[in-house]
């Protein structure tokens, strides 16, 4: 509470003609489409925790539009920096929906910014583009006075019931076996804090990095003919970077899998979160070829693929690794 961890923060300029009550309205439309854009959560007092899903959102509720034209560029960046910044350290009662907001702002005649901030918990980034070519599909037929009538999406009620008919148990011997041996993190021998930055933990910062074109076209040249991906480089390349710095060749590392059952039809279309980080042990053995333990490492990405729906925190209970 009060990190803004799991609060995204998505900030556009538009420059140009946009009418945002029209956008506005495109953006009612489809929360109108989503369950889980008018789901909160509730477990106080309960047995189990409950998603509580709202069967109509107000739009003055999830969408605010604003005009700040009377305000300098500088008056406006200070602004929005002040009213994220506030946002994210007040987060959002998820006992009451929608965990979602909508800030359609006008800052000049034809310019904009446009600030979608929702809890993680809602959706993920497959999401993304689902929703915006919907937001853009109703805003271009409401400008054009024209309806528009695009296809029922399979609700996440549905992604819940699949769950519920999963073998938990199964799941839970898959792991257990997984990581049996293992019984401390891997340690890179750098895990060292001052107190200032102990202080300071619950702070998350992002490092971008860029291949060159030359690299990239390589890389895809060689997964594409030995079936691999290019996630597979980047795994193997972490993999080896923490076995030397970690000096183990038995080592666990996070993954980020997309999550949605490709037995669950229509499941491409459904909103909602469906990710989960999994524990990927790899072993390095310095004797085998390269293109061959990435091989393998794919096909781990596989293996664990098939118990990848079950809840991590159930998969630390299960392993030999203190809470």
């Amino acid at each position: 509470p009060g990190s803004g961890i799991y609060l995204m923060q998505q900030h556009y300029t538009w420059n140009g003609p946009l009418n945002l009550e029209r956008l506005a309205e495109a953006w009612g439309r489809v929360i109108d489409r989503h369950p889980i854009l008018r789901t909160a959560y509730v477990w106080k007092d309960l047995k189990r925790p409950l998603q509580v899903v709202r069967r109509r959102i107000d739009l003055a509720e999830a969408v605010h539009v604003l005009d700040w034209r009377g305000s300098s560029a500088a008056e406006q960046k200070d602004r929005l920096i002040r009213t994220l910044d506030s946002e994210l350290a007040e987060g959002f009662d998820m006992g009451r929906a929608p965990l979602m907001r909508i800030r359609l702002i006008r800052t000049g005649e034809e310019s904009y910014h446009i600030v979608r901030s929702f809890h993680h918990i809602l959706t993920d980034d497959w999401c993304f583009s689902i929703l915006m070519m919907e937001v853009l599909s109703y805003y271009e037929a409401l400008l054009e006075g024209r309806s528009i009538d695009l296809p029922s999406p399979r609700p996440y009620r549905d992604y819940i019931a699949w769950l519920q008919r999963q073998d938990l148990g199964a799941a839970e011997t898959f792991w257990r076996k997984e990581l049996e041996g293992f019984s401390a993190p891997t340690s890179l021998g750098v895990e060292r804090l001052s107190s200032a930055r102990q202080e300071a933990v619950s702070e998350v910062g992002d490092e971008f990095g860029e291949l060159s074109e030359h690299a990239t076209v390589h890389l895809t040249t060689i997964a594409q003919q030995q079936g691999l991906t290019l996630n597979t480089f980047l795994q193997g390349a972490w993999a080896l970077l923490l076995s030397r710095y970690s000096g183990s060749d038995d080592i666990v590392m996070g993954v980020t899998v997309a999550g949605r059952p490709t037995e669950l039809e229509g499941v491409e279309s459904i909103v909602g979160l469906f990710i989960n980080s999994l524990p990927l042990r790899v072993r390095i053995t310095s004797s085998a070829p390269v293109l061959g333990w990435l091989k393998g490492l794919l096909a781990d990405n596989y293996g664990i693929g098939r118990y990848e729906y079950l809840p991590r925190v159930q998969i630390q209970q299960g392993s030999g690794i203190p809470k």
